[in-house]
């Protein structure tokens, strides 16, 4: 029976819409996404959750799939994470925050080559973030991290050394969500 209403609501998207949405925890995303004529396809998505809470929904967009976390993050070809924020408890201070846990994470504690990239990020998502909301985090080969906010491009953040400690967030040994990761590695 649930696959059977995960197959209508697919089909009701596609109809709708024109093009393919995947159910992905309380929201819908895209399958396919463009950004500067390089076409990407969802590798995998998930739900990043707090108890029984959904925050939001991520989707990893690559190329080509994978299902190798350390390859992805190093890969230098154009990439997209795609947040949609699914809870009202979700705020902008509350999500910097989180990100900027992450990068501690991510680099095992040494930020400082990264800290005035990492303002960047605080200083692009200045205003609110609310329910319904979705963030784009974008690597352009030879460009950097194009920040998006609801498909408004916010500014862009420099370094593949940034990508590779922004990617690992979401995909490396120690990630915001167990759950999101293998989600976004396709085991969804």
């Amino acid at each position: 029976m649930k696959q059977l209403l995960i197959t209508l609501t697919l089909l009701c998207s596609i109809v709708v819409t024109g093009y393919a949405q995947i159910p992905v925890g309380r929201t819908v995303m895209e399958y396919e996404v463009e950004y500067e004529g390089t076409t990407l396809k969802m590798n995998g998505a998930g739900v990043r959750s707090m108890l029984f809470i959904e925050l939001y929904s991520g989707g990893l967009y690559l190329q080509e799939k994978s299902s190798d976390p350390i390859a992805i993050a190093y890969d230098d070809e154009t990439m997209a994470i795609r947040i949609k924020i699914t809870s009202k408890l979700i705020k902008r201070e509350t999500m910097l925050s989180a990100i900027e846990e992450g990068f501690v994470k991510a680099t095992s504690g040494k930020t400082g080559p990264l800290k005035d990239r990492i303002a960047k990020i605080r200083e692009y998502y200045a205003k609110p973030i609310k329910k319904g909301d979705l963030l784009e985090l974008v690597y352009i080969k030879d460009k950097g991290v194009v920040c998006y906010m609801n498909s408004k491009e916010l500014g862009v953040v420099e370094g593949q050394d940034f990508k590779f400690a922004l990617f690992k967030i979401w995909l490396g040994e120690d990630p915001a969500s167990e759950n999101l990761k293998e989600g976004m590695l396709g085991d969804y």
